[in-house]
């Protein structure tokens, strides 16, 4: 009778210590697919002034990401607000506090405005890069995705190669406007896209991300589209999500032989590795993290997660799939990146040399490569497209 009273507590405390585990870990992968609408503007601002020579300035706390040089997105007043802050202009050390320019205010009242959320949407509009663009519908599952297609700039001959540009989770097609200016002036007809589940494209019959495993159906169908409208050629530009979505339809697509070069931007190359880090980065354990991951790849898990059907993340995997790769790729990763780790790229470009060329920047936070250096990142770009074959 001695030993049940002994195993008792134990077994309570272990069963107890699982169902945390469990719980812990249903939470996060809960976290992982069901979309976020709206995000927390956290970041305070302190005031936002004309400076001596008349331009506008911001004041905001000093942070790696706000002291960062480059061209910023502010977003404010619920997400109906958004300005353009240029470079840094001044910094009060002993105050904790930087000043910036204020380049474009395209929506919302500023100087009203008592926090945000900073980000490397730089352009809010296809209005604000100064190029013609036309707005066209791509059919997808369940409708019609918004979409907006971009000529080149130069007047040489007409190019048949198209560059199609998909966003990252969370976000919107805005967030890949970066990349056109320079494949607009290198000839290329550009495809900005949305895709299921980012609030503008329909959304999947689940209403959740699958982390590329049927984003990149919507940008087959992106392919497709500009195939039907004389694309002989195409390059994938793909930020983070984007980047995975367009490593899987280099690989998967009926147009494949048509994909001459992917441009990645921080992209997600083996999701396992992104979201454990990312749950540590957020104080989560590891093993949690784990056990969330299993449920996402499990039928049993679809119950918790909300998905249609599970998760196959060594599909998503290309450390463990760099043996499948057949496109040339040009990776532009930042090297303090905790959302996306650069060691991940590294290893890639490690493992494909013969494809793969890695181009690090110096800048904290996730995608904002183009904003700390676009001059850098726009030449490298260019680099790269040039030396793709055109036939």
């Amino acid at each position: 009778m001695k030993a049940p009273r002994v195993l008792g507590p134990l077994t309570f405390g272990a069963g107890s210590a699982a169902a945390i585990t469990v719980l812990g870990a249903a939470y996060f992968a809960r976290r992982v697919v069901v979309p976020t609408t709206t995000r927390r503007e956290d970041l305070l601002i302190r005031q936002v002034f004309a400076g001596e020579d008349g331009s506008l300035r911001i004041e905001l706390p000093a942070t790696p990401l706000t002291r960062a040089p480059g061209r910023y997105s502010l977003w404010f007043g619920n997400g109906k607000g958004h300005a353009c802050v240029g470079d840094v202009v001044d910094e009060d050390t002993s105050g904790g506090t930087v000043t910036r320019l204020v380049e474009r205010v395209d929506a919302g009242d500023l100087p009203a405005a008592r926090a945000g959320i900073w980000s490397g949407y730089a352009f809010s509009k296809p209005e604000q890069l100064g190029l013609p663009f036309e707005e066209v519908n791509i059919k997808v599952d369940n409708g019609v995705a918004p979409a907006w297609k971009f000529p080149p700039t130069t007047d040489g001959p007409v190019v048949s190669t198209w560059a199609i540009h998909a966003h990252g989770m969370g976000g919107k097609r805005a967030g890949a406007l970066r990349g056109v200016p320079v494949a607009s002036r290198l000839g290329l007809t550009s495809l900005v896209v949305s895709f299921r589940n980012d609030g503008e494209a329909p959304p999947s019959n689940d209403s959740r991300y699958s982390l590329g495993q049927n984003e990149w159906l919507d940008l087959e169908a992106a392919i497709q589209f500009a195939v039907d409208n004389g694309a002989q050629r195409l390059v994938l530009f793909g930020w983070s999500l984007g980047g995975s979505m367009a490593l899987r339809a280099a690989n998967l697509s009926a147009h494949s032989s048509r994909i001459i070069g992917l441009v990645l931007v921080a992209p997600v190359l083996d999701w396992a590795v992104t979201l454990t880090s990312n749950g540590s980065a957020s104080g989560l354990p590891e093993a949690v993290a784990r056990v969330g991951l299993k449920m996402l790849g499990s039928k049993a898990g679809c119950w918790v997660t909300g998905l249609e059907q599970p998760l196959d993340l060594s599909a998503l995997d290309w450390i463990a799939r760099a043996g499948d790769l057949k496109t040339p790729a040009l990776i532009l990763h930042g090297i303090e990146d905790s959302s996306t780790p650069v060691e991940v790229s590294e290893r890639l470009a490690g493992l494909r040399p013969d494809l793969v060329q890695l181009v690090r920047f110096e800048v904290p936070g996730h995608s904002l490569e183009w904003n700390a250096d676009t001059e850098k990142w726009e030449s490298s770009v260019s680099r790269f497209l040039s030396s793709l074959p055109v036939d």
